[in-house]
């Protein structure tokens, strides 16, 4: 289906020079003068490469049809994410590179969900927040709270996390997936 590049929106899936492109991002630019434009981040969903590309606001891109299904996370390997589909069974393996920094933060049994075309997997949609626990991290002192510094933190999926000073060992927080930051600490 082909539709105008002005409507392109984050998350929609294009082909691009004979492969299937994510837009990462898109901004709508009028310079005034002349047509206006569409600013654009796309993904190679074969081999991760992000590219600029600015769109005529009125030129036709051709969209790709895909399907977002729910699967659970099994495990990974130094180069691949293993999914199982629960309805089917079937497994459906990512590679990192595609999704990125999120995959540090997905733990095993978790629920992604995962963007299919013709029942290849291209990527996956992060959560918008992911709950892990703090497995080491220096201990808080008394007054912590008064300054906005900064402490590293190992959470369970061993990713290292910038966490306010008041964040103990055994405490749970949530983290941004996407940016690796901080979000809050779970309260028990």
């Amino acid at each position: 289906m082909k539709i105008n590049a002005g409507n392109l929106k984050k998350g929609d899936f294009i082909y691009q020079q004979n492969e299937i492109w994510q837009v990462v991002k898109a901004e709508f630019y009028s310079p005034g003068k002349g047509s206006a434009l569409m600013k654009s981040r796309i993904k190679n969903m074969l081999t991760g490469k992000n590219v600029d590309y600015t769109y005529k606001s009125n030129e036709q891109v051709e969209t790709v049809e895909v399907e977002s299904i729910e699967m659970q996370y099994l495990y990974k390997d130094s180069e691949n994410l293993y999914f199982m589909n629960e309805r089917t069974y079937n497994q459906y393996i990512v590679p990192i590179g595609l999704v990125g920094e999120a995959a540090n933060f997905i733990k095993e049994g978790d629920k992604i969900f995962v963007y299919l075309h013709d029942d290849k997997p291209l990527n996956v949609r992060p959560p918008m927040s992911v709950r892990l626990k703090v497995i080491e991290t220096d201990d808080s002192v008394k007054g912590d709270t008064a300054t906005s510094a900064k402490k590293p933190a190992t959470v369970e999926t061993g990713v290292i996390v910038m966490v306010p000073l008041f964040v103990n060992k055994n405490e749970t927080i949530v983290v941004n997936p996407e940016t690796g930051q901080y979000v809050e600490r779970v309260k028990s």
